[in-house]
């Protein structure tokens, strides 16, 4: 009997509308039994015009032909839902919340809160989003769940006009400020070639988990703003940062402390005059959620999405080079999910 397998190419036209273009393939019970790995980088990528998404994987740009447990899974790949829908499926395929968080533990998740501006803008990351990830950590067993994010904006009209605050809060987590030197904590950071001490707030200090839930987006500095760049927001003084190898600082952060699960959001992306955006005019709407404990190649795939070569973006190449994670997509088993 024929195995079919459905390939989602988008395209990017003129009028800057996403359109998607699904094909079908049929393939024989003999092409089935070939080797997994050789069969899919045959098949290839649906290219884009204007290059701003490609395939994330040679290996399971489909979805695995030869299904693998939840652990073996490298990254989760969703496209097509809204927020909340897509991380159901993306976290489920990676096992569920209880691989990540563990009964009686206290679970920091950090999304991008910096603007005061709406969903619609794309500057933060978004709150069906981020309620549904504390949700799920809530259902774990998680004694307490914390939100926060030390933001550009006047903090008080951040978490409001976000609609984060609220959204955590109906769902039981707890929302807490980042505008206060006091609530940070100096760290060394022996590991960095530039960024050797930070000041990082109490919450992360102590955290039993770590989620980290940026957005994509454009950034005038470094290029694209996703999960390294997102960890901008858990320490006090980013001046120095901006004063000293930006690019470098952003890869050191990492050495500190590596997120356990970084979670997307592609939902609408930020292609121009990021960080904070000047309209709606500015945003894609992309339907797309990644979902991996690589930070690095979390950032490499995003970038794929943005139509950056991860290689170009200096912080993700300074990561990959100190081995702090991976820009070889190739290498990973990546399970795509249409919802």
């Amino acid at each position: 009997m024929p195995i079919r397998v459905s390939l989602a190419s988008a395209v990017l036209g003129n009028e800057g509308v996403l359109l998607q273009e699904f094909l079908t393939f049929t393939l024989s019970e003999k092409i089935n039994r070939m080797e997994r790995r050789n069969f899919f980088k045959g098949i290839g990528a649906g290219l884009l015009a204007g290059g701003f998404l490609s395939h994330l994987s040679g290996n399971d740009l489909l979805g695995a032909a030869i299904p693998l447990p939840p652990e073996a899974y490298d990254m989760i790949a969703v496209k097509g839902g809204e927020p909340e829908v897509m991380f159901d499926k993306g976290i489920a395929a990676m096992g569920g919340m209880k691989r990540f968080v563990k009964k009686g533990q206290t679970v920091v998740v950090k999304p991008n809160i910096g603007w005061d501006v709406s969903v619609e803008r794309g500057g933060n990351t978004n709150p069906k989003l981020v309620a549904r990830i504390v949700k799920h950590c809530l259902d774990a067993g998680a004694k307490e769940v914390y939100t926060f994010d030390n933001t550009c904006d006047n903090w008080v009209k951040c978490y409001e006009t976000s609609g984060i605050e609220a959204a955590v809060k109906a769902v039981g987590g707890k929302v807490v400020p980042g505008n206060t030197e006091s609530y940070y904590k100096t760290v060394k950071i022996p590991n960095g070639r530039v960024l050797k001490e930070a000041k990082v707030h109490e919450l992360l200090i102590s955290a039993d988990v770590f989620i980290n839930v940026p957005i994509l987006k454009h950034h005038s500095s470094a290029q694209v703003s996703i999960a390294m760049k997102n960890l901008m927001g858990i320490v006090w003084d980013r001046r120095y940062w901006h004063r000293n190898n930006l690019q470098q600082c952003i890869a050191d952060m990492v050495t500190w402390r590596k997120p356990d699960l970084n979670v997307i959001d592609a939902y609408r992306v930020m292609m121009k005059n990021g960080p904070r955006g000047v309209s709606e005019a500015d945003v894609t709407v992309m339907k797309s959620l990644l979902l991996s404990t690589d930070i690095v190649a979390a950032d490499a795939a995003a970038a794929k999405l943005f139509g950056s070569e991860p290689s170009d973006i200096e912080h993700i190449k300074l990561a990959h080079e100190m081995k702090l994670g991976t820009i070889d997509l190739k290498s990973l088993n990546i399970q795509r999910i249409t919802v």
